[in-house]
Parts: C-alpha cells; structure tokens; sequence
C-alpha cells in the first residue's frame, strides 16, 4: 500500500453508507453484514477507509438499524453512528451522518458505500490524493456494460459537470461507459451547505447526493475526479454478486499466500478466509477450507477435503483426508506432530 501524505491540515473525515434495505438479496440479514471471506460487506469498507487515518469515522445505519450497529460496535468501537430520519436518498444519509459531527467540522470528508468488498487502501489513499486543490472530488471508473449505473457527464473541458442516474438518463448519456463509484470526497463547510439545497425532484422522489456535483458545476466549485479499478468499486446487489465477489477475493487471498511460498494444488477447490495465515513452504491440498484464525506453520500440509475453523496446525504436521469422510476441525483446535 502506498504511504499516505496528508497535506493539508486536517485528517479526513469519513463516512460510510450503510442505511440501505438490500431488498434483492432476499435475506433477514442486512445486506451490509454478509460475509465476504470471513469479513463482513462493511467490514471490508472499514478495513480499507482505515488507510486514510481518519480523524472521525461515522456509519449511517437505517435497515435493522440494531443489528448492524451492534456489529459495526463490534468491529470499529471508535465509529459514530448516526440514523436515517425516513427521508430516502444518499444526500440524506450523508445530511444525517453530518448531524453526528461537529457543526464547525474542516477538511475533507471521503463518503463511501458499506457493499464494496473489493475496495482496497490504495484506492482511498490515491482518491485523497487526487482531491487535493479541489473542492469536491468523484471516483469514477469505466465498465463495458453501464447498465444501472450513474454516467459521469463532463464538459468540453473534461470537467464533471453532473451525474445522471441511469434511470433519469438521456439515449446519448446511457451511451457513457465511465460510471459513478458513489464514493467522493468533499470540503466539508461546502458538503454541509450543499445538501442543505437539496431536492427531490427526480424519478426516485430522492435526496441524490449526486444533485451536489451539478450544483457545484453551476457555480464554478472545483470538482476533480479519480479513476479506480472496476472491481474495487463494484457493489452487491445480491446473492450472484456476492459470490462473484467473494470468488475473486478467494483468488486474490490464495494468489498472495502462493507468491509468499505456500503450495496451492488446486485453488479452483480451495477457499481461505482473510485471517487465515501460512507459513513459507506449506502445502494447501484440493477441497481444503480453512477459515476463522487458521494458521499453517513450516513444512505442515492440508486436505484434501479438509475444513479447519481457527486451528493450528504445527510445524511439519500432514492434516490429511481420513476414512473416506472430510476431516472438520473447529474452535482454535492445535495440532502438532503425531496428532494429524
């Protein structure tokens, strides 16, 4: 991860948007607290806002407001909640997360969904980056297929002059492949007086926070903008997405272990969580599913077919197939040799 050069005088403030219903994933559990890898969706977002060093961090909560905030209580004590009034819209979520922070609050505040699990440090730490000289900055990305996405409009300058969304868009603006990532960072004192302006009139009978951006544009306010990778800003809609996510998170977490010197037979078949940790020179057999706090120590080797839930395994040890049945071993179980 890049390091972090903070220029001006004030840390950022971040909020993260967690208020929504996730309705089409057809779950009693919130949207924002499934699991991708052993990590919650907005577990994930925390995790990367965390490499920006906020000086506050507040979560807007809504939907089973309880769970969720116990949760959030839970993973990041030092985060303020703040709650929804009913008026919808993600310029009202950000309004509501303003109410939490001081009226004289100064810098930049970083806005972000609570379903991106892709989202990585480097990415918040490079937007930070860009915004500096700019009153208000969007990361955007481009995707081959926009569809449900808010299109970036530029002008002829190739400064953001609004964001549309898809289903308040133009023929020639649906045409646009460079999207919304819904995360931004804005000057605070402007953030605060801008939403105060908004509206509802759109097809949604919203508060869009996108209606900043245009209005801003209108009265000359710089807007700079980033471009992210795609899948760090890619959120869950539901179910099929989540997979999709976590399949690449699972690639991504077995690619890191294999370049530092574990052996992955097969990891089509393999699943690890991100507080799994290995050792140099270990062996991942096929069908292997470790999660929780696994570790796997020097010369030690799994599966195939094995579950392990926050075990050790000790140096040298070989947690193999047994009797024609998977092997499970749960609840910070240590094995060392003689014991596989």
């Amino acid at each position: 991860m890049r390091e972090l050069t903070v220029t001006s005088e004030h840390r950022p403030t971040v909020i993260v948007l967690a208020a929504g219903a996730g309705t089409r994933m057809k779950s009693s559990t919130p949207k924002v607290l499934h699991d991708v890898c052993g990590r919650s969706l907005v577990g994930h977002v925390l995790h990367a806002a965390s490499a920006v060093e906020p000086e506050r961090l507040v979560v807007v909560v809504r939907h089973q407001r309880d769970l969720v905030a116990a949760h959030i209580a839970d993973i990041a004590p030092e985060a303020i909640i703040a709650d929804q009034d009913e008026i919808p819209g993600t310029g009202r979520a950000v309004w509501c997360g303003l109410q939490a922070l001081p009226d004289d609050l100064e810098g930049p505040v970083l806005v972000t969904a609570a379903d991106t699990p892709l989202l990585d440090g480097d990415t918040l730490v490079g937007l930070m980056a860009a915004h500096e000289g700019n009153d208000i900055t969007v990361l955007t990305t481009r995707v081959p297929d926009a569809t449900g996405y808010g299109r970036i409009v530029r002008d002829e300058a190739g400064i953001i002059s609004s964001i549309v969304e898809h289903r308040d868009a133009t023929p020639e603006q649906l045409e646009i492949d460079e999207i919304n990532s819904s995360m931004y960072v804005f000057d605070a004192g402007l953030l605060r007086t801008m939403l105060n302006g908004l509206g509802t009139d759109n097809a949604q009978g919203e508060m869009y926070l996108t209606d900043v951006i245009s209005n801003a544009y209108k009265q000359g306010i710089p807007i700079g903008s980033y471009l992210g990778d795609p899948l760090c800003v890619e959120g869950v809609n539901d179910r099929v997405q989540l997979a999709a996510l976590r399949s690449i998170m699972n690639r991504r977490l077995l690619e890191k272990a294999m370049r530092a010197g574990v052996t992955v037979e097969d990891p089509s078949s393999t699943w690890v969580e991100v507080g799994v940790t290995f050792e140099e020179d270990t062996l991942v057999r096929p069908g292997s599913y470790l999660t929780g706090s696994t570790s796997i120590s020097t010369g030690a080797a799994v599966g195939p077919h094995v579950y392990l839930d926050s075990v050790h395994v000790g140096p040298g040890v070989d947690v193999s197939f047994a009797h024609h049945s998977h092997t499970s071993l749960k609840n910070d179980s240590s094995i060392k040799d003689g014991q596989s």
